[in-house]
């Protein structure tokens, strides 16, 4: 089973953004140097957890920073963006690490209303567009605008003979439902909505309309660690920072010591364990078990993995451990 990464840039409470950027660099050569497949960062807006608004200008220095692995977006919120515009950045990227570069794409808006018109120059991204730009991009980076297309004779720079591997990122039917008509590999948010998401990735099976074979991804969150007790016990930074996510409350990721000192509510404890059906959770055979699962609950050709706890340390041994096992 192909295993790969998925990185948020998290900011853990009492450090900043210069550090979590600076996580992110040394995990992905990490993964590189552990075989993991593919790395990919994820754009948020206005999130005082996460670093990372503009995850194309960091996969340049992941290019840089390593050998092997695929290193892409998982993903560009493209309904902010010019099709044409984000055709030119990716193939600019694949021009520098051909062969290496993934270009995914998603349409949530990566942060609340306000910011998501800031970002889109004071309106709201018009997401019913969503379709037409994909296969707008999609066929800037093949060449095969048809005829009549305004943009036809517009050229794609730089001008090179490949391309980045093109995915569809969906945590609903909508995604699959695209990424089939369109032709294009697919990767089901697990670690956002745990629900239904087989149902989806078979329908984008059955109905794929491309040319080679259909690919299917399935990301959740994981927290591997050297025993089921310890995992617990790294969890409770998430389980924090999902219920602050809940009352609303933009905070950095707790540390484990402070999320150690919140006292929970019986309600607050039953939101917070009703979230862990996107989580995998435990010590490295329990974790090497549910991801199993998980992928043939999917039937997935792929699992990519989310990890954040309350330091980087455990955040990196989770990943060196889960490969481990899996291996």
């Amino acid at each position: 089973m192909r295993l790969s990464v998925l990185d948020q840039s998290p900011i853990i409470s009492g450090l900043g953004a210069r550090r979590a950027l600076e996580e992110t660099i040394a995990l992905a050569r990490r993964a590189d140097e552990l075989g993991y497949h593919r790395y990919w960062l994820a754009e948020h807006h206005a999130i005082a957890a996460l670093a990372d608004p503009c995850p194309e200008i960091l996969v340049a220095r992941l290019g840089a920073e390593t050998r092997r692995i695929r290193v892409g977006t998982g993903g560009v919120m493209l309904p902010y963006y010019s099709a044409f515009r984000t055709a030119e950045s990716f193939r600019m990227l694949e021009a520098l690490y051909p062969g290496r570069i993934d270009l995914g794409l998603g349409r949530a808006p990566g942060g609340d209303g306000r910011t998501a018109q800031a970002v889109n120059g004071g309106s709201l991204p018009d997401s019913d567009r969503f379709p037409t730009q994909v296969w707008e991009l999609v066929s800037h980076l093949e060449g095969s605008l048809p005829a009549d297309h305004p943009f036809k004779r517009v050229r794609v720079q730089p001008e090179v003979d490949t391309m980045p591997e093109v995915w569809m990122l969906g945590s609903s039917d909508f995604g699959g439902a695209l990424a089939a008509e369109l032709g294009l590999s697919f990767a089901f948010a697990h670690f956002i909505n745990p629900r239904g998401g087989s149902e989806v990735t078979r329908f984008y099976r059955d109905s794929y309309k491309g040319k080679g074979k259909p690919q299917v991804m399935v990301c959740t969150f994981l927290i591997c660690a050297e025993s089921d007790a310890e995992a617990e016990r790294l969890a409770a930074s998430i389980d924090l920072r999902r219920l602050h996510m809940a009352l609303n409350i933009d905070s950095a990721v707790p540390t484990a010591e402070e999320a150690a000192r919140h006292v929970y509510s019986p309600e607050e404890r039953q939101y917070v364990m009703s979230q862990r059906a996107r989580a995998v959770i435990g010590g490295p055979q329990k974790c090497r078990r549910e991801l199993e699962e998980l992928a043939a609950r999917y039937g997935a050709d792929e699992i990519m993995v989310l990890t954040i706890t309350g330091d980087y340390a455990s955040r990196l041994r989770s990943y060196e451990l889960l490969i481990e096992t899996m291996n």
